[in-house]
């Protein structure tokens, strides 16, 4: 007979092995945590922050590509470290120009975790377990998305857009410092050591990617471009345009990251269970919507459906995800998760700039065409889900009748 505490022993690692936590990754997901808490309180807030210091449309622009482009780093210690000087860079300096250049020091941990965990998630768990392991980082991730926002918005409201941002840039050092020590928990594991030739190399990485990883690729970007246009106006569009308060904007953005934390679960588990593609497409349609229920808001009780709308656009990214990680090779998943986001980034982040571009001829045209862009994407990518399944079936066929000659 077990005793009462092996059975909670034993209750608690099935829980574990259900949503697929390992330690490392459990120790990478609470440093991931603790710093999205600090660059929340004030990360929502920078487009309208670069404004008050009188930034140009294209500069606030400029900020949105460069915080695309940057990214897959590796020593998550060391770039923590980097990370601080950049958040020290825009508190004493208040000048937009050190905005731009403190974002190549204080962005440089977060595209790590996207590669490393990735690459724990295809290490750790079986491929029907995918979508689940990718899905409790996600939803990790949005926590302090739920919470942090919000007091930068009252800090904003409170002491203005300036100092608000400022007050909240000490808090985001203190926590980035904090963090440090629960990076040193990070346990080293065994590798194998790999031959000169077999090092990364992002040309063999993308030659090495098979049909369905490039057109999910091209399906993204062009997703990812709606996204994008008119990410950096939504606080200016809400505050500006519709007359919202910075606390309501972290109320807003508590909405998004609760809906997608209600849905990233149940559409990972099922998503393992009954195929990835179809959530695929449920979160690119999402992504298409996003700026069209922008465009027709003209209160704050139109931007939480808004808000929702864009937090339901999680409901197949960890599918998404998932579908990635099971089409890189094995010996090179890490390799390949990272030349896929650098490829898809690098052509993103200029749609950035586009949006600055769009948003000067007015709000309006902006969402319009990421818009365009997202239905684009959507059946790009719809009628590559109908090729391979006409694929998938004349294999069968061919197999079928291979089977029968014999």
């Amino acid at each position: 007979m077990q005793t009462q505490s092996e059975q909670t022993l034993n209750s608690v690692r099935r829980l574990a092995d259900f949503f697929g936590l390992k330690r490392n990754l459990v120790v990478l997901l609470v440093a991931i945590f603790v710093i999205g808490a600090g660059e929340e309180l004030w990360m929502r807030f920078v487009p309208k922050y670069l404004q008050a210091l009188g930034a140009s449309v294209f500069v606030i622009g400029l900020y949105d590509a460069l915080r695309t482009l940057l990214g897959h780093r590796r020593a998550f210690l060391v770039f923590n470290l980097v990370s601080i000087l950049g958040y020290a860079l825009v508190l004493f300096i208040p000048h937009w120009g050190a905005v731009i250049a403190g974002m190549f020091l204080f962005l440089s941990w977060t595209c790590f975790s996207l590669p490393a965990t990735f690459s724990l998630v295809g290490e750790t768990l079986t491929a029907n377990r995918y979508s689940m392991g990718v899905g409790i980082q996600s939803v990790i991730k949005r926590l302090p998305i739920m919470i942090a926002p919000i007091f930068g918005g009252i800090l904003v409201d409170r002491f203005g857009i300036i100092p608000g941002v400022r007050i909240a840039l000490i808090m985001s050092i203190f926590l980035s410092v904090a963090t440090i020590f629960v990076q040193l928990q990070l346990r080293k594991e065994p590798k194998e050591e790999i031959a000169t030739d077999e090092r990364w190399n992002i040309w063999r990485s993308w030659r090495e990617f098979n049909v369905p990883m490039r057109r999910l690729l091209l399906s993204d970007v062009l997703v990812r471009f709606c996204e994008r246009i008119p990410y950096a106006w939504v606080v200016i569009f809400a505050m500006d345009h519709i007359g919202v308060s910075g606390k309501q904007v972290g109320v807003l953005t508590t909405i998004e990251m609760l809906a997608a934390t209600l849905c990233i679960i149940p559409a990972s588990h099922f998503a393992d269970k009954h195929g990835r593609e179809p959530f695929v497409v449920v979160t690119f349609i999402m992504f298409t919507l996003f700026p069209i229920s922008l465009l027709i808001s003209r209160s704050f009780s139109a931007l939480v459906i808004a808000f929702m709308i864009r937090g339901f656009k999680e409901f197949g990214d960890t599918s998404r995800k998932a579908l990635i990680i099971g089409y890189s090779d094995p010996e090179r998943r890490g390799q390949m998760i990272g030349t896929y986001y650098l490829v898809r980034d690098l052509i993103v982040s200029s749609g950035a700039i586009l949006g600055a571009y769009l948003w000067t001829l007015g709000p309006r045209v902006n969402f319009l065409g990421a818009a365009a862009l997202g239905i684009a994407g959507t059946i790009f990518y719809m009628k590559t889900i109908r090729e391979q399944r006409r694929l998938s079936l004349d294999n069968l066929k061919k197999e079928i009748c291979r089977l029968r000659s014999k």
